[in-house]
């Protein structure tokens, strides 16, 4: 069994799919994208509610976008942790409680679960031919990749010299990073792929001997960041390139590897959720999330990349068939070890 992609399959995360049959014969035509959603239905509910772990900015920013196409349509939105918010999500279903109707997260565990939950609503939007079939549910219809994370290594350089800086992840291992370095917390799926990957690539000694460096983890990469361009700490395993994107625009002290063995990709995975208070509007947004206008909208918010190949990159960003991927091939597989990382990534940073 395959755990992991390689160059060669970087161009297929955002190829074009196979044709699939829409939740209608004739979908409408709007402003850059096609819907099945009744649209004057979803102005009459006037309200969508997102639930995400993306950071408050990001989001307000994409549902800026969406209620600028649709003004009609109040946005608003719930920020956790992907953790937090699925336990959030899962109690207030258990009660009966059902508050958002759009969902993201970045962890394939809880998307895989939810799915089993029946968690998902099946709407198959007609803008899903944009999208491969690993970057979608199978059937399509259930969840959707929103965007797609990579991962790699950031120093601060008015700390590290750039002929001193990491070049691969085995480099990451340097006795000089010990106090010095942070990671994300075990209820990240990044995380959790980065700690199967280096596995497969470096054997189980090597997150032993990561051990030693003391690391510090955070649920958020905007912590990551903070703490590297304060000084805080010098160096971050499994930084996110759109944190590096944003915060370098804004001109802080930061700097980017990519590393030889190449960069780990995850999903945001979003899909409208069953019992939607507010069931037309969570499908207009997600035809428009999934189209071309929502998606531009949500790369220049959170400069991921689009699974879409007619989205370009994010604003300064090289584009994503030049980079070597690494993400599982086998989600069902990957699931199968969240227990084992939970426990060893937990003992690791002192959570438990």
């Amino acid at each position: 069994m395959r755990w992991f992609r390689s160059a060669a399959a970087a161009a297929c995360l955002i190829a074009p799919a196979a044709a699939w049959a829409a939740a209608c014969d004739t979908p409408r035509q709007l402003d850059g994208f096609k819907t099945c959603a009744n649209v004057e239905a979803a102005e009459k509910e006037g309200a969508l509610v997102l639930y995400s772990p993306d950071p408050e900015s990001n989001q307000a920013a994409l549902l800026a976008a969406f209620h600028a196409a649709f003004p009609k349509i109040d946005a608003t939105y719930l920020r956790l942790q992907t953790g937090a918010l699925y336990a959030k999500l899962m109690a207030e279903r258990q009660a009966r409680t059902y508050q958002p109707d759009i969902l993201a997260l970045t962890d394939m565990t809880f998307v895989l679960d939810f799915g089993k939950r029946g968690g998902w609503m099946h709407y198959v939007s007609p803008e899903v031919d944009a999208y491969k079939p690993e970057n979608r549910s199978n059937p399509a219809g259930d969840w959707i990749w929103g965007g797609i994370i990579v991962a790699g290594i950031a120093y601060n350089p008015t700390m590290v010299k750039p002929e001193d800086a990491p070049k691969s992840w085995l480099d990451l291992l340097n006795p000089r990073w010990r106090n010095a370095i942070n990671v994300k917390v075990s209820n990240s799926g990044l995380q959790h792929e980065t700690w199967l990957i280096m596995k497969k690539l470096h054997g189980d000694e090597y997150w032993t001997k990561f051990a030693d460096l003391t690391p510090r983890a955070f649920d958020s990469y905007v912590q990551q960041y903070d703490r590297t361009v304060s000084g805080q700490d010098m160096v971050i395993s499994t930084a996110q390139y759109s944190g590096y994107l944003q915060f370098k625009a804004k001109g802080a002290p930061i700097a980017y590897v990519n590393p030889t063995e190449g960069q780990v990709a995850a999903p945001t995975v979003v899909g409208a959720v069953d019992h939607a208070p507010h069931p037309d509007a969570a499908k207009l947004f997600m035809d428009w999330y999934t189209g071309v206008p929502g998606q531009k909208a949500y790369i220049a918010a959170t400069s991921l990349y689009s699974a879409r190949s007619d989205v370009p990159p994010p604003k300064g960003g090289i584009p994503i068939t030049s980079i070597k991927l690494l993400a599982p091939d086998d989600w069902d597989a990957f699931l199968k070890t969240h227990a084992q990382f939970v426990r060893e990534w937990d003992r690791m940073v002192g959570m438990r």
